[in-house]
């Protein structure tokens, strides 16, 4: 999410999380109480945007017997690796820890013993349904508060789609694909037979079209028992499908999102399109540079989507436990979310935060004014209530991308990338 697309920035920091991650190896987190004075540890990745924002300094203050110190790894993926290492040897953990939605199932079926239970927490029945739910357990047990979530969207350029002799104007751009991804693909059809000039294509890579497919639906790669069902779900073998013919079309720039070639294809508009959560826009603005501000515009997707969102749990050996829900209670009350939103660009996955004006009227100047906070708000409100999440949720994501490059970079057929695609998926998950 936000904290993929910086990952890089402190990759290094991630790798001394593998050794650190806690303050001692006896069991202990680092917090706890003395003379008085309470001592709060975090274990977080990325950008979450509590300390970016200045609102750990702003709960110092404001409880002035309270120390937060809070630990930050840049890479996601070394992260979770420390946090599993360090789950299974009941040490080295922080009193609160920070958990990937790709995760987050993981963790609530094999390690909710680890986590204290926040199903009763006060103040906290303002998420969205469909965002609690991926951290509750089956006997019910809540592991976890949601920070932000990923709405999805379409960014694209309208530069681009003048001279391919597309509408650029948002609202007839999103009825180019209204109701229906594969008249997305249509629209990119359009765009490489009325776009003059070489070397760009209408978007980034088939597998972005993939996850915003697969993400809008109830269930993707698990059922409800847990069991493995891609393999005959229509939504991910629909989503597959399309992509694929995406990906062999020669629709795409064959650049995988955040992978070597990304961040110069933005820099050097490579592509027209690119199916983009709430938290890339910050990425995008950042990649694409000032040259390229107000040559982008967002446009509502054919259906509402989330890819990505964090959450925060409190490990149940804390010896500052209540404490530390207070504070994750605080952090992710709906007034912080929309101040993050604000700052950062998290999107909130507050039901109550979505209605506050600095979220609902929020508009991005870099993407030519677009209503930012009622897009990606709508999106949200169009995800079901319930979402099946799968122990390898996160890894089976990540090998159909790498299943789908091999069409688009290597020109194997469907079928081919999807025998290996399969066989990869039973290795890692079976």
């Amino acid at each position: 999410m936000a904290r993929r697309s910086l990952a890089a920035v402190a990759a290094t920091a991630a790798l001394g999380l593998v050794a650190a991650c806690g303050a001692s190896d006896d069991g202990g987190t680092g917090g706890g109480v003395k003379d008085g004075k309470v001592t709060i540890t975090m274990g977080l990745y990325g950008v979450m945007g509590f300390k970016e924002t200045g609102l750990l300094e702003r709960y110092e203050k404001e409880h002035p017997n309270v120390t937060i110190k809070a630990e930050i790894a840049g890479d996601e993926q070394t992260y979770y690796t420390a946090l599993q290492t360090h789950l299974a040897a009941g040490s080295g953990l922080k009193d609160i820890q920070g958990i990937e939605v790709g995760r987050a199932k993981e963790l609530a079926d094999t390690r909710a013993d680890k986590f204290a239970d926040l199903a009763k927490v006060p103040g906290t029945s303002h998420f969205l349904p469909w965002k609690q739910n991926q951290v509750t357990a089956a006997d019910k047990k809540v592991i976890g508060l949601g920070t932000d979530i990923g709405p999805m969207a379409v960014c694209y350029r309208k530069d681009m789609f003048a001279k391919a002799g597309l509408p650029t104007d948002r609202e007839k751009v999103a009825q180019l694909w209204a109701g229906d991804w594969s008249k997305y693909v249509d629209a990119g059809r359009k765009f490489k037979a009325g776009y003059k000039g070489d070397g760009v294509a209408f978007m980034d890579s088939s597998s972005g079209l993939f996850n915003a497919m697969i993400y809008g639906s109830s269930q993707q790669f698990y059922d409800t028992k847990g069991e493995l069902i891609y393999k005959n779900n229509p939504v991910v073998t629909g989503a597959w499908d399309l992509a694929a013919e995406a990906g062999a079309s020669g629709l795409t720039a064959k650049l995988r999102q955040f992978q070597p070639g990304w961040d110069p294809g933005l820099a050097n508009s490579t592509f027209a399109t690119t199916v983009c959560p709430a938290w890339m826009l910050a990425h995008i603005s950042e990649k694409a540079g000032p040259q390229n501000k107000g040559k982008w515009d967002v446009a509502k997707a054919p259906k509402g989507a989330n890819w990505g969102g964090s959450f925060l749990g409190v490990m149940e050996q804390s010896p500052v436990k209540e404490e530390a829900k207070k504070l994750i209670a605080w952090l992710t009350a709906p007034e912080q979310q929309a101040y993050i939103f604000e700052k950062l660009g998290n999107f909130p996955s507050s039901e109550k935060s979505l209605k506050a004006s600095e979220v609902a009227k929020a508009k991005s100047d870099y993407f030519s004014g677009a209503p930012i906070g009622q897009i990606f708000g709508d999106a949200a409100r169009e995800i079901p209530d319930k979402q099946v999440l799968g122990r390898k949720d996160g890894t089976i994501k990540d090998i159909f991308q790498q299943g789908l490059s091999l069409i688009e970079e290597q020109g194997k057929s469907k079928d081919a990338a999807w025998k290996t695609t399969g066989e990869r998926i039973e290795k890692a998950a079976g």
